[in-house]
């Protein structure tokens, strides 16, 4: 279970982070905090994985938060906590000093609830692999950075849009077992060689696993589940 702490001096946009983040498999939020300073009570209290930090709070920057956070883990068993950043702040400097100060991404205000699923999808995913890796290649490493911190301007393979992508990764992850691409087809209203098609992409993008269900006879069956 990935525990999160969201920090936001706006109640009600602190609250719609709430929400979505409660509303993820394998996700629970042990705090919500408004300011700088409650916010670090927290993160010392309930020792967070993971803080949805907004910059732009009363009492202090969320930059202040981070820095005070870091310079308080000395120690043989320093606290681990990430720090995803969603702010409405432009200016390129707090944004560089978010990136030196260890922030996993930087999202800018406004956006819609689905990019901030995005992000905590794919921080899900790579806190999965990180536990699963004795040694690290170089190829994982690649792997890991690309998923916390894709490139804003990614574009999809060619003949893909991000509403389909939405609509087949929707199917998938509201599945209670494994599906077949015929399956996720029916419940996405889109033809079976479109729903394997993103089903691909969602499993090359480490949101998705396939396995293969062999029987008796003929082909493999593909079997899809969600991962992030």
């Amino acid at each position: 279970m990935i525990r999160v702490l969201v920090v936001d001096d706006d109640v009600r946009v602190a609250r719609n982070h709430q929400e979505l983040v409660e509303s993820l498999p394998g996700f629970s939020v042990v705090g919500v905090a408004h300011t700088a300073a409650a916010a670090l009570t927290q993160i010392h209290g309930h020792r967070p994985d993971l803080v949805l930090l907004d910059l732009h709070l009363p009492d202090a920057s969320g930059i202040s938060v981070m820095r005070a956070l870091r310079a308080s883990v000395a120690g043989p068993a320093p606290q681990q906590t990430d720090f995803l950043m969603i702010t409405a702040v432009r200016d390129i400097a707090q944004v560089r000093s978010a990136l030196h100060g260890g922030a996993v991404h930087y999202l800018l205000k406004p956006f819609p609830l689905s990019a901030l699923r995005d992000q905590l999808e794919r921080y899900a995913v790579a806190r999965r692999q990180m536990d699963a890796f004795g040694e690290a290649t170089q190829q994982d490493v690649d792997r890991l950075f690309g998923l916390l911190r894709p490139p804003a301007a990614r574009s999809l393979p060619k003949g893909l849009t991000s509403a389909t992508v939405d609509l087949v990764a929707g199917v998938l992850r509201d599945a209670s077992e494994e599906v077949s691409a015929s399956e996720v087809a029916e419940r996405a209203g889109v033809s079976r060689v479109t729903a394997r098609r993103y089903l691909e992409h969602l499993c090359a993008d480490g949101r998705a696993e396939l396995r293969m269900r062999y029987g008796s006879a003929g082909r493999p069956e593909h079997l899809y589940r969600w991962v992030a």
